[in-house]
């Protein structure tokens, strides 16, 4: 399938979703049928005969193209990347480089991103944090809104810029996002409603030096449950702390630090030694500032911070693990013409940002008041409510669950209760939601019974993916459909 501006994706091309989701994570994981991922959904014996939620063949929303502001190209290889002196490892890649490039637009843009696949197995990309709006086409998710892109192919990607913001793409294919196929999407606005001098981009991940796979997590008497590998450490921008990244500053500026957690299993603490963070910006949205020492961020969330170079020397960002004993990831905040050797660490105080901290700049008026419809979201494991290697919405895992169908223009109120121990990152597509008072497109619901209750309106029809953003917990089964016309 090879796709131009004169000549969009075959749309009428008509496959069976359980083909796109179970090669397609074959060939991503590159299990062929023998690890944990590919016979869930593939049969323990390799057979192509997974659950899927369609029993028939699949078409796909159809792509448009226009005239866009800006043109991009993106290639997907393998490569090999340094993350410290003399320590390389092999990956995947986008344009021969991790993390991928920076793409940044403006605000009100329409922007074209042509992909070309050099890897042999299938692949996609989801612009995390994009609303689609009216492009449900380019949400890219395989066997939902496009074709995997195989081998040697190209699909041409094209939507409006919008909201502006902090955001990132993704790969939506099995294990590829572990695998290091990832980069920021930054939407500038026109007008700031908060001042600074310049801004830079922060991308926390985990270090994997084995084969992605899940493991069974055992939690003694609550079970065991699929989990991440052990990992290795933590990369800020691409490095480990021995060879950190360093964002070099003017004394008397005010820096815009955009804050992405990339990662694929792991929630992190932030700090930054010496100088407190004004957050400004949750997923990309406008926040009223708010003053913080720390701030926990998990996977898929973006959260802007501006801080004022007001300490000459060389800081240590920290970005810290939660419930993992493996080392934190740091970058160096460096005074130009500072003499210092070390990065300094004092201890911070104690301002922890929550949710509840956050209030929107823009007004929630479309969102406010009783909504039209709630829907209640229970996530377990599957030891609890089934098979012990699954995670489960309602007790359904994915692809063998019952789409949830709603009305457009509906207000619609979510309302997610956490019955396992673990946390979870849930991802909205092709929307934002209300979390108390702020428009977020992801948020973490705390485990042991944590709530969260979420409320967006139905203005996007489309078939929209609601998932867990720990990449384990997704491809297990923690994923949930909305579909309406």
């Amino acid at each position: 399938m090879t796709n131009s501006p004169n000549s969009p994706s075959d749309s009428t091309r008509r496959v069976t979703r359980r083909t796109v989701v179970g090669a397609g994570l074959a060939l991503a994981t590159g299990l062929s049928g023998g690890g944990y991922v590919a016979r869930r959904y593939l049969g323990a014996d390799g057979s192509d005969n997974p659950r899927s939620i369609l029993d028939g063949e699949q078409s796909y929303p159809e792509p448009e193209y226009g005239n866009p502001d800006r043109k991009h190209h993106l290639t997907v290889t393998r490569g090999e990347i340094e993350v410290a002196p003399s320590e390389t490892i092999e990956t995947w890649l986008y344009d021969g480089q991790y993390p991928g490039p920076e793409l940044r637009v403006r605000e009100g843009e329409r922007v074209r991103i042509t992909v070309h696949n050099e890897l042999s197995a299938e692949t996609t990309i989801h612009w995390h944090g994009m609303r689609q709006f009216g492009s449900n086409a380019m949400d890219g998710v395989p066997g939902i809104t496009q074709p995997a892109i195989g081998p040697d192919e190209e699909f041409v990607y094209e939507f409006d810029a919008a909201p502006t913001g902090t955001h990132w793409y993704h790969s939506h294919v099995g294990f590829q996002l572990e695998r290091g196929l990832l980069g920021p999407l930054i939407v500038e606005e026109d007008e700031p409603h908060v001042e600074y001098d310049r801004d830079h981009m922060v991308i926390l991940d985990e270090y994997l030096t084995s084969e992605p796979a899940v493991r069974s997590v055992d939690r003694g008497m609550m079970g065991s449950f699929p989990g991440s590998p052990e990992y290795d450490g933590t990369l800020v921008n691409g490095k480990l702390p021995s060879d950190p990244h360093v964002v070099s500053v003017e004394a008397g500026e005010r820096i815009r630090l955009r804050f992405l957690n990339a990662g694929s299993a792991t929630t992190y603490r932030v700090s930054i030694g010496g100088h407190a963070m004004q957050i400004t910006h949750a997923d990309g949205q406008a926040v009223e500032p708010v003053t913080v020492d720390t701030f926990d961020i998990g996977m898929g969330e973006r959260f802007d911070a501006v801080i004022e170079a007001n300490r000459s020397g060389r800081w240590e960002i920290r970005a810290h693990p939660l419930d993992d004993r493996m080392p934190a990831g740091r970058a160096v905040l460096r005074y130009n013409g500072s003499t210092a050797d070390d990065p300094r660490y004092e201890s911070v105080g104690m301002r922890q940002l929550e949710y509840g901290d956050l209030t929107a700049v823009s007004p929630l008026d479309r969102i406010d008041g009783t909504p039209d419809r709630r829907i209640d979201l229970n996530l377990s494991t599957g030891g609890m409510m089934g098979d012990s290697d699954e995670w489960t919405i309602n007790g359904q895992a994915y692809p063998n669950v019952d789409p949830i169908r709603i009305k457009e223009g509906e207000h619609v109120r979510l309302h997610v209760v956490n019955h396992s121990p673990m946390r979870h990152p849930m991802h909205l597509h092709g929307h934002h939601f209300v979390v108390d008072g702020a428009l977020q497109d992801t948020v973490t619901v705390p485990g042991h019974m944590g709530q969260q209750t979420l409320d967006f309106v139905a203005d996007n029809p489309g078939d929209w993916f609601f998932h867990c953003h720990n990449s384990y917990h997704m491809e297990t089964g923690m994923i949930q459909l909305f579909e309406y016309k």
